[in-house]
């Protein structure tokens, strides 16, 4: 403390780990009110649990507001595309996806190497400006640019979500890293270019941790050092080498027996994922028989599903610490949740809904269409998808197959697609938490993962 004069009083206080945040605040009240101090200058150092914790709530913001407006955008991206009647534009939203997704899965193999020359943070900043420029497409579509920032996208998702892992990593240790997973139209996609900016703004907020050092390190760092220890140490190395590095390990990783197993559950995740974010709601704003206000059911869709994310997501990780039987009932759940909604949706929905021209389709599934069937079934979705994301998360190659087919494959088709696909990634999730399970015994940290 220092710096106490009569005109006015400049008082440091440094908060650490062992002290009391209300003693410092009351001794600051005090001293100002004896000398009736008008200026004063705090400076609080947070412990790093403290600093690590904002870190994490800050990237959960961001992504929060930024993917608020990515996913609204997918899920009436192919509605709103087919309504345009400008003869400039020639484009599809599945197709655009399709492009998005494919180059994203191709990126994931250099987006380590990028972010081991670039950093963590400035790569969140950077991919984050692509996904406002991808949305501020739609505000005045032209068919080059919408493909062309569909491929910079695909691009900026890899480096984004594999910098949100590095930062998640870097932020959390093991008993922490489970907690830590026309004028309408151009108001509408201005107003959510603007949100994604400010969640992309949002990531300059997170402040670089300083790695912990033992108390024996740092009385070792007092004594004089040895000249020749100073003269055996190695230089850091260069940009080159960490990409390098970063690209091996990224191969390796992807060839294990377990990455290996664990890439059909995957490839369940990408397929479903581009039903529930782009499809389904095209479906039901394709239907006819919905009445008028079919269009508006797409926005009622994309809410009830966020509200099933939002409760499989808080309740499953809640109850994460108190889990003793391991993943498998939460994703055995998540496949029960999503065969439900499979075939509710075939009885419900006509089959050539996805492939429907603007006018929509007549045609009648197997019971009469019902509204408030569709919307359980977009809350199924949601808390299925929440089910496999809240123990695994993985955006494949296969979601980039999948919007490419919804061009052109009939609605029960993709249903029985997803179904296989869902029951076999399943089984294999299975054997891998098994196998799992079994070095853990063995003194293994993968359960804390």
């Amino acid at each position: 403390m220092h710096g106490l004069h009569n005109d006015s009083v400049f008082i440091d206080i440094l908060l650490i780990s062992g002290g009391s945040q209300y003693e410092v605040t009351g001794l600051f009240s005090y001293l100002t009110a004896v000398e009736q101090a008008p200026c004063t200058n705090i400076i609080i150092i947070m412990t790093p649990e403290r600093k690590s914790l904002l870190n994490i709530c800050i990237l959960g913001l961001g992504f929060m507001v930024m993917f608020t407006a990515f996913g609204t955008c997918g899920n009436i991206e192919q509605t709103v595309i087919k309504s345009f009647n400008s003869t400039e534009f020639h484009g599809s939203g599945y197709t655009s996806m399709a492009i998005i997704y494919a180059v994203f899965s191709t990126s994931n193999l250099i987006a380590p190497s990028v972010i081991a020359v670039v950093g963590p943070q400035l790569s969140l900043f950077f991919s984050g400006l692509v996904y406002s420029a991808y949305i501020a497409v739609f505000i005045h579509p032209y068919t080059w640019s919408f493909y062309t920032l569909s491929v910079l996208l695909g691009i900026g998702a890899a480096v984004l979500w594999t910098a949100q892992g590095n930062l998640l990593t870097v932020n959390s240790k093991d008993s922490t890293i489970g907690r830590n997973s026309d004028k309408d139209r151009q108001t509408v996609f201005i107003t959510l270019t603007v949100i994604s900016l400010v969640g992309n703004f949002l990531f300059f907020l997170i402040q670089r941790t300083e790695p912990e050092t033992a108390s024996t390190d740092a009385s070792e760092s007092l004594l004089p050092a040895d000249s020749s220890d100073s003269s055996s140490e190695t230089p850091p190395p260069g940009l080159c080498s960490q990409a390098l590095e970063a690209f091996k390990r990224s191969i390796q990783l992807a060839l294990t027996k377990e990455m290996l197993l664990l890439s059909v559950p995957f490839a369940y995740s990408g397929v479903e994922l581009t039903f529930y974010s782009g499809v389904y709601g095209t479906c039901l704003g394709a239907m006819s028989q919905f009445g008028e206000d079919a269009k508006g059911l797409i926005g009622l869709s994309g809410i009830l599903i966020g509200v099933g994310e939002i409760l499989g997501g808080g309740v499953f990780g809640f109850l994460d610490k108190y889990r003793r039987l391991g993943r498998n009932p939460v994703v055995f759940l998540g496949l029960l949740t999503h065969v439900v909604a499979f075939y509710l949706i075939f009885l419900n929905i006509a089959s050539d809904a996805p492939v429907a021209p603007e006018e929509g389709t007549q045609m009648q599934a197997f019971i009469k269409p019902s509204v408030p069937l569709a919307l359980i079934c977009s809350f199924l979705l949601g808390f299925g998808d929440s089910c496999y994301n809240t123990q695994l998360i993985s955006i494949s190659i296969t979601a980039a197959v999948a919007f490419f087919y919804s061009n052109y494959l009939l609605l029960h088709w993709q249903l029985l697609v997803m179904g296989v696909l869902g029951f076999i990634g399943t089984i294999t999730f299975f054997f891998v938490e098994w196998t799992a399970a079994s070095i853990h015994r063995q003194d293994s940290d993968y359960n804390s993962i």
